[in-house]
């Protein structure tokens, strides 16, 4: 597409057919919520056989959150290889990677310690694949149809996650936590054969310089953590990552405290189920309407008005509320999440495009990382100021997070600049310079 022509379609509203038309999305798409569905399976089974073997509450949280905090490292010591290895290859290794520490978890009596540690080592290597896929799915839907393909891998990975939680307690229930991991190795497994048989080879100049970027002849370890120090000293990267992890910490963390909120209200058995599912239906209709009825440019005007829904519903915690106004709250909440969809398209200009891969992983693996420590960190506060205050001081901290973006956040995405092959600090640095201040 010639850059002329870019600005006449740059409003052009896709949908979801056009997107799901496309076979390398539509491969990558169901693969992933397959995975996605095998996680919730298997992280819910794995902490449940914590538990029956050591009775203690807390190594059973750890073996829920291990495989999360891990992914961080993952991305800045080893997320250049995301932009310099074949799409395939990686893509099929790591649904093959977590078939494996599925079934090694079913099958071998371990240690605890070495069972967390097979699943903290396979989550390094998560950022990798899943930057790989991220990097061929931005490569194969150009303009809207990007955005939709986010915006329907996020309505696809909220339902495949439930779906998951809920197959883990029936699995569980019927197979034992073992054969239930079983289980989930053999949907790993399913994915991997169906990348390799159906996800064609690409080659080095159809996906990118895979020779070492902007590494040179360095190691991977050395190229990624250069390719990491270039991504987060771009001003505009840095602005832009952030503003994708914050509100999802702060919204996550208040819905950590959910449980033990309800439990105080005293509401009736199964209140707390209720409060649970208004978040992610809420995320589900908000990006439904959003991406479907809304311009990209209308799309990226809501940015801050729905980062701001995000959280100022979570201040009405403050009062203590019922059931039913509970559930209104996190329901609205939910539906500000949508303010993702307007962030995409400027996220993707802004990248180099030899350190997209990487920046994708970047982008998952820090969301992943702060939103296990968002918990922790507000559950602490709770124990000095209550569940709801913890809650309403959560939604305060995202509704000074939409106040942040609104100061450098410009009503539209800018005509993208070329992306330049060296990904230097100057080329993002230039790229900033272009983006109009709000």
């Amino acid at each position: 597409m010639s850059p002329t022509a870019e600005p006449a379609l740059g409003n052009r509203r896709a949908t979801y057919r056009e997107v799901l038309a496309e076979p390398r999305f539509r491969l990558l798409f169901w693969t992933r919520a397959v995975a996605i569905t095998a996680d919730a399976l298997r992280i819910t089974t794995f902490s449940v056989l914590v538990f029956a073997a050591t009775g203690s509450a807390l190594l059973s949280a750890v073996a829920f959150g291990i495989g999360f905090i891990p992914q961080l490292f993952g991305s800045l010591l080893l997320g250049s290889l995301a932009d310099r290895l074949p799409p395939r290859a990686l893509i099929t290794g790591g649904y093959a990677l977590t078939c494996a520490a599925a079934l090694l978890l079913a099958l071998v009596r371990m240690p605890i310690a070495a069972s967390l540690g097979v699943v903290a080592l396979v989550s390094l290597a998560t950022p990798v694949f899943h930057g790989a896929s991220s990097r061929l799915v931005a490569q194969s839907l150009e303009g809207d149809a990007y955005v939709l393909g986010r915006s329907l891998n996020n309505i696809a990975g909220a339902g495949a996650q439930l779906f998951g939680l809920a197959l883990g307690g029936a699995a569980v229930a019927a197979l034992g936590p073992r054969r239930a991991l079983a289980v989930s190795a053999v949907l790993y497994l399913g994915c991997a054969l169906a990348v390799r048989v159906r996800l064609p080879r690409l080659r080095a100049g159809q996906f990118g310089d895979t020779s070492g970027g902007a590494g040179g002849g360095g190691g991977a370890v050395r190229a990624s953590l250069h390719g990491a120090g270039v991504l987060l000293r771009g001003r505009t990267v840095r602005r832009l990552l952030l503003a994708q992890w914050l509100p999802p910490a702060f919204v996550t963390g208040a819905e950590g405290l959910i449980v033990a909120y309800a439990g105080e209200r005293h509401f009736a058995p199964g209140g707390y189920a209720v409060l649970m599912g208004c978040l992610p239906v809420g995320m589900l209709v908000g990006d439904l309407l959003v991406g479907r009825l809304l311009r990209p440019r209308a799309r990226e005007r809501l940015t801050v008005p729905l980062v701001a829904l995000a959280g100022l519903p979570l201040i009405g915690f403050a009062a203590e509320p019922g059931v039913v106004v509970s559930s209104g709250l996190l329901l609205l909440s939910g539906l500000g999440y949508a303010y993702n969809l307007g962030l995409q398209r400027p996220f993707l200009d802004a990248l180099p495009q030899d350190g997209q891969g990487h920046a994708f992983g970047l982008l998952g693996s820090g969301s992943m990382t702060l939103q296990g420590v968002g918990p922790v960190c507000l559950g602490s506060v709770a124990a000095g100021i209550g569940t709801g205050g913890a809650i309403a001081l959560a939604g305060g901290a995202v509704a000074l997070t939409a106040g942040w973006i609104l100061t450098w956040h410009p009503a539209t995405s800018p005509t993208p600049v070329p992306n330049h092959p060296t990904g230097s600090e100057n080329d993002i640095e230039q790229h900033a310079c272009d983006s109009p201040a709000r």
